[in-house]
């Protein structure tokens, strides 16, 4: 996570604090030992569970480093007395482990075991899998039951890609130790966008939609637009098959690299993304079937902070007064609530501006069928409530491009939705993962992972009309 604005000091406050966390290979240990750790109950479906860990051998110096080792998962019924049986048992030898267990009954409680050559995985020493009553601490879960009505449509929802960024982690002056990709490796940025589009088309997956609420790119370089706008045509149709808005990466920029981009009006500013994008300051409206998704540019000029200007609040109204009852999805970079504003790393003016977030939420009050608000800029999972009495779901994702690394699925039914986070799973998108674990002292997982319940949750509600 690459974090900018004015309030970048309460991070770095924050670090200087914290303990240590050791990364993979800096940790002393005995030749020849080997240890199983960061175990993770990523996402946990109604008849799916997956978990991921990572094997870590020892060096001739006794360092910490990787190593090869086979996957397996024991599972059992919750209640049941006998031992737990083997469900998945992966001969191909991997440090990075990614296991996903289908057929589970909804509404059941179960009992796992992840195994590594004879080793058992254990979670990291982190606050956010040691949690009271979390899985990894337990080794116990319950699928979720879903909501009544037929799987109408699946959306992907994601962000913060920052196609071109070549550094991870960092603040400002090299400090925390920053991550970069290992020599010899595709650029990370591509290497989680070319895992996530390829996941979201495998059958298990089965995306619908693709949205991108922002930060596409690093710096939004005539480059970086063209490259990651290349990769999505590869994927689908613009505006039928992923739909995306800007980030705060994505403003208009000024200097010499940026000239020939069309310039914003009375500014030296060159929008350069919206050459491949679309214009600056726009609502965007689609429908896919009965569904309405409305994107808002919630970008400044030279800011990380968001805001929306009055043009783009008037269409709005409009959209939603025309037709308030259809259900509606909506996604914008900068997250809106309260809790967001007060809970994120940088403080409140990395998020919507307090005044601009009223109204929207106002504006939801009158549109019954707004049902979800998507948002990114803090590449943490994590969900959270209104500051008005509203039926309305404010959601943020994980990023694409750094640990946890992924995407949500928001599977629509008709007597509500899921919404589950997945890591993205090849082997060069899984090993960019467990080293970017390493940003910021190795204490990211605490902040972006979010709990069981942000990533994986079921929303009961009349979506009848999509049908």
């Amino acid at each position: 996570m690459t974090c900018c604005g004015p309030n970048r000091r309460r991070m770095l406050a924050a670090l200087a604090v914290a303990p240590i966390m050791v990364a993979a290979g800096t940790a002393r240990a005995q030749p020849n030992s080997t240890i199983a750790t960061d175990l993770e109950l990523v996402t946990l479906t109604p008849d799916s569970v997956i978990l991921t860990w990572t094997t870590l051998g020892a060096d001739a110096a006794g360092n910490r480093i990787p190593v090869a080792a086979g996957t397996q998962v024991r599972l059992a019924p919750a209640d049941s007395t006998g031992p737990a049986r083997i469900v998945h048992d992966d001969t191909d030898r991997t440090p990075y482990h990614y296991a996903e267990i289908t057929g589970l009954e909804p509404g059941r409680g179960y009992r796992f075991e992840a195994w590594s050559d004879g080793v058992r995985a254990t979670p990291a020493a982190t606050v956010v899998t040691h949690l009271p009553g979390s899985a990894e601490c337990t080794g116990l879960f319950s699928t979720p039951v879903p909501p009544l009505g037929r799987l109408v449509r699946t959306v992907a929802l994601s962000n913060d890609v920052h196609f071109g960024e070549e550094i991870a982690g960092l603040l400002a002056n090299d400090y925390p130790p920053s991550v970069r990709q290992e020599p010899g490796l595709p650029p990370y940025p591509e290497v989680m966008l070319t895992a996530m589009l390829g996941d979201l088309r495998r059958p298990d997956r089965g995306a619908d939609h693709l949205l991108l609420a922002g930060d596409l790119t690093a710096e939004a370089t005539p480059d970086q637009s063209r490259s990651v706008r290349a990769h999505l045509d590869r994927w689908g149709w613009a505006e039928r098959d992923w739909f995306a808005v800007r980030g705060n990466h994505d403003r208009p920029h000024v200097g010499a690299e940026y000239a020939g981009c069309p310039t914003v009006a009375d500014t030296a500013h060159h929008d350069c993304w919206g050459e491949s994008f679309g214009a600056r300051g726009q609502l965007t409206e689609h429908r896919v079937g009965e569904l309405r998704l409305l994107g808002l540019d919630t970008t400044r000029l030279d800011a990380a902070g968001g805001t929306i200007d009055p043009d783009q609040f008037a269409h709005l109204r409009e959209v939603l007064r025309a037709d308030p009852d259809r259900p509606t999805l909506v996604f914008g970079h900068h997250p809106v609530t309260l809790n967001s504003a007060l809970s994120n790393i940088n403080g409140p003016d990395f998020t919507l501006n307090r005044a601009d977030a009223t109204t929207l939420q106002n504006l939801y009050r009158s549109a019954p069928g707004v049902f979800l608000h998507h948002a990114g800029h803090t590449h943490r999972n994590r969900r959270t409530a209104p500051d008005i009495p509203l039926n309305v779901e404010f959601l943020e994702v994980g990023a694409v491009k750094e640990y946890p690394g992924g995407y949500t699925l928001v599977r629509l039914y008709e007597g509500g939705y899921t919404v589950n986070f997945y890591k993205t799973r090849t082997p060069d998108a899984r090993r960019w993962s467990t080293r970017s674990r390493a940003e910021y002292l190795g204490l990211i997982p605490e902040y972006t992972l979010g709990t069981t319940t942000d990533r994986n949750h079921v929303v009961l509600r009349d979506l009848s009309g999509l049908t």
